[in-house]
């Protein structure tokens, strides 16, 4: 079971993203960095623990009013080791290439919410950067008609990301989690939205979940070094 930190950029610096309208998400307050800089807050995970991955929403990319290409440059650079994946709310193929260009060394995340059709998936699925987030919120599907039922067109990584449960206290989405897995029983799933603490990440492991994307527990404790620790020493996730 991997824990996956996660990083919500808005107006340059790193906010607090919960179950509401992103224009209301304001910068992070959290004991683990002095600022919302997006630099310090990546050095503050890492005082957690060693992370190997992150996760990065692009939220000004994803509204498609502006972006911080510049910030994960520069945390590529003071963070060699950590694989930054980046959900930049990429559309179609021609956007995708482009953002796969200019930042080498970062993954891409395709939101289902921002893709435009199949597509991109077709044509990107032999790049192995690529990681799909299937996007749900109030029980409805977020994306292209269709692609939640056509496993064959996943890449090998995919996250379920129920956005409704960002930021709360509901705990993981663990009926739609199943059904996924039974859909693709051979993805690697990574869980994302209601994490409480290390209960829930014993749950997702025991369900066959690759991994689980993080913020508010690590932010305000819930979620410890040790709990971390303890549920990757129960296997570990794929190598970056």
């Amino acid at each position: 079971m991997e824990v996956i930190p996660v990083l919500d950029l808005k107006d340059g610096v790193v906010v607090h993203a919960r179950h509401g309208p992103r224009h209301s998400y304001a910068p992070i307050v959290t004991p683990l960095a002095r600022t919302s800089a997006p630099l310090d807050v990546v050095a503050g995970f890492l005082t957690v623990h060693p992370f190997r991955r992150i996760y990065a929403a692009d939220l000004d990319r994803i509204e498609r009013r502006g972006s911080h290409d510049q910030s994960l440059d520069a945390l590529s650079t003071a963070f060699p080791d950590v694989a930054f994946w980046t959900d930049a709310g990429v559309h179609d193929g021609e956007e995708a290439r482009w953002w796969l260009a200019r930042h080498k060394r970062a993954h891409l995340v395709l939101g289902s919410e921002s893709l435009a059709g199949h597509m991109v998936l077709e044509e990107l699925a032999t790049d192995g950067r690529i990681v799909l987030s299937l996007d749900y919120r109030g029980g409805g599907f977020l994306g292209p008609k269709g692609l939640c039922d056509a496993p064959h067109l996943w890449p090998a990584r995919v996250i379920v990301m129920t956005l409704s449960r960002v930021g709360g206290d509901a705990g993981p989405d663990m009926d739609r989690l199943a059904e996924i897995k039974r859909r693709a029983p051979d993805v690697m799933l990574y869980a994302a939205g209601g994490l409480r603490g290390a209960s829930d990440l014993i749950r997702l492991k025991q369900a066959g979940i690759r991994g689980v994307l993080v913020a508010s527990a690590l932010h305000d404790g819930r979620l410890t070094g040790a709990d971390i620790a303890a549920a990757a020493s129960k296997g570990a996730g794929d190598a970056k």
